[in-house]
C-alpha cells in the first residue's frame, strides 16, 4: 500500500451524509460511493518502485563471460504486476431508506462504521416530509399500489386535518413517557420534557414526537413528521390512518427524510459530489463536530435545490 494512497483512506474515514434519490435502492448508491472512492484511491501517486542490483552477464571479444552489475526496478512494484493498491473498501449504511424514498443516507467508512452503530443505540430522532393526496386508497399505502378504493374528500378542512393530527401526536406522547424509562414525578423528566430531549431508552415501537401540516391544497396535502424507530412503510400507513380519521382515504404520494440525528439534508452530497475528495472534506467537518452533537459540513460549491422524491 502506498504512502499517499494510506494518507488518503485514514482522512477518509468516518461517517458522511448522501441524497438518495427516489426510484433507487440503498444499495446501488453504497456501491457507487464504494466505486468512486476506490477509483479516487487507486488513482493516487504511486511511489517510486524500489530498485536491486543485479549481476548481468556481459559477453566479451575472447568467448568469455563477465557479470556487469546493474540497477534494475523490482518488477514487483510494476503497476502491472502489482495490481490496484485498494480492492474493496467497508462501506456502510445507517438508517436505510427503501426504493421509493429520497432524502439523507448516512454512510461510514472504516472506523467509522462503530460510529453508525453508536448513532443507531442512540435513538436519535429523525425527521421527514411525507406528501399525501386524499381520495384513494392501495394495498401498501403508496402511490404504486393497487387501488383498493375511492372516496370523496370534500368535507376534509385544514382545521379537521389539524385535529387529527394533534389526537395522534398527543396518543404517541404517552407512549414516549413509557419508553423513555423516566420517573415522571422527577425534575429530570420535567427539564428533559422542556427541552424535547425525551428518548426511548430501548427497543421500542415506532413513535412520533412531532407532526404539523405544512401545506394543505386539497387533494394534496404534506406533513412534518419527527419519529423514533420508524420504517417508511409504518410512515406511509401513517398517512392512511390520517385518510381514515378525517372519513375518506389517503395516499402517501412521496416519502423524503430531511434530518438523520446530528446529519441534515443540507449536509448530504448529491451525485455530482460522490468524489473522494468532496468525501473527505464531509467526514472531516462531521469528525471535527460529532460529540457537539451537531454536523456543520462545508460543502466545496452550492448543490442544485432537491426536489421532492
Amino acid at each position: 500500500m502506498g504512502r499517499p494512497a494510506a494518507r488518503l483512506y485514514r482522512a477518509l474515514e468516518g461517517l458522511f451524509a448522501v441524497y438518495k434519490p427516489p426510484g433507487v435502492h440503498w444499495k446501488l448508491v453504497r456501491d457507487t460511493v464504494e466505486t468512486n472512492l476506490l477509483r479516487g484511491l487507486n488513482g493516487a501517486p504511486r511511489p517510486a518502485p524500489r530498485s536491486q542490483v543485479k549481476f548481468l552477464p556481459e559477453p566479451c571479444r575472447d568467448n568469455r563471460v563477465t557479470l556487469e552489475a546493474s540497477v534494475l526496478p523490482v518488477l514487483a512494484d510494476h503497476p502491472l504486476v502489482a495490481g490496484p493498491q485498494f480492492q474493496k473498501l467497508r462501506v456502510g449504511v445507517g438508517h436505510r431508506l427503501d426504493v421509493f424514498s429520497s432524502g439523507i443516507l448516512v454512510l461510514g467508512v472504516g472506523q467509522g462504521n462503530v460510529r453508525l452503530t453508536e448513532m443507531y443505540n442512540s435513538h436519535n430522532t429523525r425527521d421527514y416530509t411525507l406528501e399525501g393526496e386524499f381520495g384513494r386508497a392501495t394495498d401498501d399505502f403508496s402511490c404504486h399500489g393497487r387501488v383498493i378504493e375511492r372516496t370523496t374528500y370534500g368535507h376534509v378542512t385544514k382545521d379537521k386535518l389539524e385535529s387529527v393530527l394533534a389526537m395522534i401526536q398527543g396518543v404517541n406522547q404517552k407512549a414516549l413517557l413509557t419508553y423513555s424509562n423516566v420517573d415522571m414525578r422527577s425534575q429530570e423528566a420535567y427539564e428533559l420534557a422542556a427541552k424535547g430531549s425525551l428518548r426511548p431508552q430501548s427497543k421500542s415501537p415506532p413513535i412520533i414526537t412531532g407532526l404539523r401540516c405544512l401545506k394543505f391544497a386539497p387533494p394534496h396535502f404534506t406533513l412534518e413528521v419527527h419519529c423514533v424507530n420508524e420504517t417508511q412503510k409504518y410512515l406511509r400507513r401513517l398517512v392512511h390512518e390520517i385518510g381514515l380519521e378525517l372519513r375518506s382515504s389517503a395516499v402517501c404520494t412521496g416519502v423524503r427524510r430531511e434530518r438523520d440525528g446530528p446529519f441534515k439534508l443540507q449536509h448530504a452530497l448529491t451525485r455530482q459530489h460522490w468524489t473522494l475528495p468532496d468525501i473527505t472534506q464531509a467526514v472531516h467537518c462531521s469528525w471535527a463536530t460529532w460529540t457537539g452533537g451537531e454536523v456543520n459540513t462545508v460543502q466545496p460549491e452550492p448543490h442544485k435545490p432537491l426536489t421532492m422524491g
